[in-house]
């Protein structure tokens, strides 16, 4: 029964992709979040490089400066309250699909080693983009910041994890290479 299930290449890739997303929950829960670092390291490289963005659009960038030693997780536009970035919103989850399911669809691994960290990567300044955007709609109209930021930029942000994963299935999986030979 099961050998039958894993046979299918949509329940293969259900079951491979959930299983994939379920060890990086246990993983990020109960390892990353507490012992390590990890989210302080994206959400202080989302400020730094999103306050360079913003200082190349032109704006003054208001110094929020280190609280008690910790990375920077505040970033606001002279004039604005700024916004804030919090661990649900570094972009590790989107990272997290994206792997599972990258590596949960068929494709040859010497395209996936490089396609992961690269659309990690794109992931990641997509991300940014999402910050340095909330900072401009924050400066122009804090009333917006709620809307934009559950809505706008949250549908823009996994619309490319979608992206990125149809071009994975068109451009180098070889699935439909395989159906048209068949």
């Amino acid at each position: 029964m099961l050998s039958k299930i894993f046979r299918n290449p949509f329940f293969r890739f259900i079951l491979v992709s959930s299983g994939l997303y379920i060890f990086w929950y246990f993983l990020y829960e109960y390892y990353l979040k507490p012992v390590t670092g990890f989210d302080l390291v994206i959400i202080d490289s989302l400020v730094r490089i999103a306050e360079s963005i913003l200082q190349i659009l032109g704006y003054t960038i208001t110094d929020y400066g280190y609280v008690d030693g910790d990375c920077r997780s505040h970033i606001g536009i002279d004039g604005s309250m700024g916004v804030t970035i919090g661990a649900p919103c570094d972009g590790s989850v989107l990272f997290a699909l994206f792997v599972a399911f990258i590596a949960a669809f068929p494709g040859p691994w010497k395209h996936k080693l490089w396609y992961l960290p690269v659309g990690v990567l794109f992931v990641h300044l997509v991300n940014v983009l999402r910050v340095v955007g909330l900072a401009v709609v924050v400066h122009w109209n804090e009333n917006w910041l709620s809307f934009n930021h559950d809505y706008t930029f949250t549908l823009i942000v996994y619309s490319f994890v979608f992206l990125l994963w149809w071009i994975w299935v068109n451009k180098f999986s070889g699935v439909g290479k395989k159906q048209t030979a068949a």
